[in-house]
């Protein structure tokens, strides 16, 4: 018993998706390209933006925040996953996992705020586009964006306290990919429900308040592109907001279905699937679609290969 207690205080064990050996390189090998693509996309995105003056709006401020999220997020769970595809005893040890939860539960509160005030960001410039630089200036969104990292942080910060304080007795062994927090909080050994109770009060402040933010804001946004008389005009405003509207689709559509009813009987592969999604997926597409649906990114994009190439041909005639 007592080497038991000490295994347990110093680690834990994840069952990951598959114990076959042929499954896991298979999986290996698909999430490493996602990830690599998820990093390069992302970080893309944040150059070009460096790069082009033309982006240096607030809507693509937030998008950069935005990238390094994805980034952060992915990174504090893929790296681990795709380690233990290689191993046999997928291990974790109980401070990497205490730092894995706080940074994956950061990263989505900050996100799903994030998402809210860019949908605020659409919503001035579509609603009030005259005064858009005069509300939007410099100092509201760096306080806007501070908003963002000190509630995600904090959120994640109080719940990974709680969560690590609970007595998991001998059972080390977590039933995911990943130190998740309603999987942890299914080892204890004791009554959880103030656990969950905080889980969905958290929910309902940094998940369902910001979602209905962003359907008060679009719900303005859709009011005002219908009284546009012409229909050049209302496609131009509605390619100004299809983007975002597409990456909140994504991100909070996902979160809400796992998150908002902890007390339900949970299917853990559901689960995992989900986590994997938002971890991989969602951070690997969004700077797709930004890059596929946005003009202003495309025409960036454009700019930037364009002086690449007269850079080659320079320095190929030189």
């Amino acid at each position: 018993m007592e080497t038991n207690n000490e295994t347990w205080m110093n680690e834990f064990i994840l069952l990951g998706l598959s114990s076959e050996w042929d499954t896991q390189v298979l999986l290996f090998v698909l999430f490493l390209s996602m990830y690599l693509l998820t990093v390069l996309g992302n970080f893309l995105i944040i150059l070009l933006i460096r790069l082009d003056t033309r982006l240096h709006t607030p809507m693509y401020f937030f998008l950069t925040n935005l990238s390094l999220v994805d980034v952060s997020y992915a990174t504090s769970i893929v790296p681990q996953l795709l380690t233990h595809f290689l191993q046999e005893q997928k291990s974790i040890p109980y401070v990497s996992c205490a730092v894995q939860l706080f940074i994956s539960l950061a990263m989505g509160g900050i996100e799903f705020v994030l998402l809210a005030v860019m949908s605020y960001d659409r919503y001035v410039a579509v609603c009030d586009p005259l005064r858009y630089s005069a509300i939007m200036h410099g100092g509201l969104c760096a306080r806007l964006m501070a908003a963002s990292w000190v509630g995600g942080s904090l959120n994640s910060l109080v719940h990974t306290v709680f969560t690590f304080q609970l007595p998991m007795c001998t059972n080390n062994v977590i039933d995911h990919i990943a130190c998740e927090i309603l999987a942890l909080v299914r080892l204890a050994c004791v009554d959880t429900s103030s656990n969950e109770l905080a889980i969905t009060i958290s929910s309902i402040i940094l998940l369902m308040t910001p979602f209905c933010l962003v359907l008060l804001s679009y719900i303005q946004i859709i009011t005002i592109i219908l009284k546009i008389q012409s229909t050049e005009g209302r496609k131009k405003a509605f390619h100004t907001c299809a983007s975002h509207l597409t990456v909140v689709a994504l991100c909070y559509g996902m979160a809400i279905f796992i998150y908002i009813q902890p007390h339900s009987s949970p299917n853990i592969l559901q689960e995992k699937m989900i986590t994997l999604f938002y971890a991989l997926l969602t951070p690997m597409l969004n700077p797709m679609i930004y890059s596929l649906r946005n003009k202003e990114v495309k025409g960036s994009w454009q700019k930037l290969l364009g002086q690449f190439s007269e850079l080659k041909l320079k320095l190929a005639f030189s």
